[in-house]
């Protein structure tokens, strides 16, 4: 795609709209994803600017994911995507899951911690979801482009640690992947700047997080970082692998497979997407039957299959003691 200026014009007075670097200080599709894009697609169907499954309705904003809740631990720095004034500043709400908060207390917090910068010309950017006690700047105050404005969090509407990112022109809210807002697949000119759109790749599918564990996992224990297991006891009464992923795509075939120190599976599970899925939770294992585990290196398969097409795969390993 190619990257080009855009101008926006009234009165014959033409305003280049601001440049944008990344708002975040990760590297995408290592430590962080994004999530979501913004919606571009008319009415109740979702699409993102690429004609993609990474959206949901009416969703206005790009979310950069961090892989678990343990990776806000790492204080991961939100940043001024474009110099500017800071118009709005919230913070004092909680890093919760949303099924463990009031939902009814959460009217006009949605967003949580957060900041809005004005960048002049109508044009201005929204921060969202941000660490509580982690905002540094104040309303009034000038920021330049790369600025720590707080760090990435768990606050408000969410179900996952991210940066809501988003960006509008006199109120109306824009894709920054597609400001012109042209029938997804159609874009050509975005906000980004050309450093900016070197790591932006669209990855439209991945694995956010894996591991081992000896008890039947549940997800958000395993994206608070609860089962950091490096070696798993020959006494253990489970050996079981789990992993989350993003971006699944009705029809996909997901496969888990869990080896013994002799090669040889031990646990195997197959399912195939009956809808498309923002994020999946998965596991496979095997129950101990004789009174030790053989000790030695235990590896794990995860794969992702779309129209018979490998798209995800990884392997993993644990040493049984």
């Amino acid at each position: 795609m190619q990257i080009g200026i855009l101008c926006y014009c009234a009165l014959s007075v033409c305003a280049a709209p601001p440049l944008l670097e990344l708002p975040i200080r990760c590297t995408l599709g290592q430590d962080c994803f994004i999530q979501n894009y913004f919606d571009a697609a008319p009415g109740p169907a979702a699409q993102d600017y690429t004609c993609g499954t990474l959206t949901y309705d009416t969703h206005h904003g790009t979310d950069f994911r961090l892989k678990g809740l343990a990776a806000i631990q790492r204080r991961v720095a939100v940043v001024a995507a474009a110099p500017g004034i800071v118009v709005g500043v919230r913070d004092g709400e909680s890093d919760r899951y949303l099924k463990q908060r009031d939902k009814a207390g959460l009217k006009g917090k949605e967003a949580g911690n957060g900041v809005r910068i004005d960048h002049g010309d109508g044009w201005s950017t929204q921060y969202s979801h941000m660490l509580l006690g982690s905002v540094r700047v104040y309303a009034g105050q000038r920021v330049n482009t790369g600025d720590v404005l707080g760090m990435v969090g768990l606050s408000g509407q969410t179900e996952f640690p991210h940066l809501d990112f988003s960006v509008s022109k006199d109120g109306k809210p824009l894709d920054p992947f597609n400001p012109e807002a042209k029938p997804c697949g159609k874009s050509s000119k975005m906000l980004w700047s050309a450093i900016a759109m070197k790591a932006l790749h669209y990855q439209p599918t991945g694995i956010l997080i894996t591991g081992f564990t000896t008890t039947p996992p549940q997800k958000e224990v395993a994206e608070a970082g609860g089962y950091e297991a490096k070696a798993i006891p020959a006494d253990a009464e489970n050996i079981i692998f789990w992993a989350e992923l993003f971006g699944l795509h009705k029809g996909d075939r997901l496969t888990l497979e869990l080896f013994g120190p002799d090669k040889q599976r031990i646990a195997n599970s197959q399912s195939i997407l009956t809808g498309n899925k923002a994020a999946w939770f998965a596991y496979s294992g095997k129950h101990r039957k004789a009174d030790l585990w053989p000790k030695g290196i235990y590896s794990s398969l995860i794969r992702l299959e779309r129209a018979g097409r490998v798209v995800v795969e990884e392997h993993r390993e644990v040493e049984v003691k």
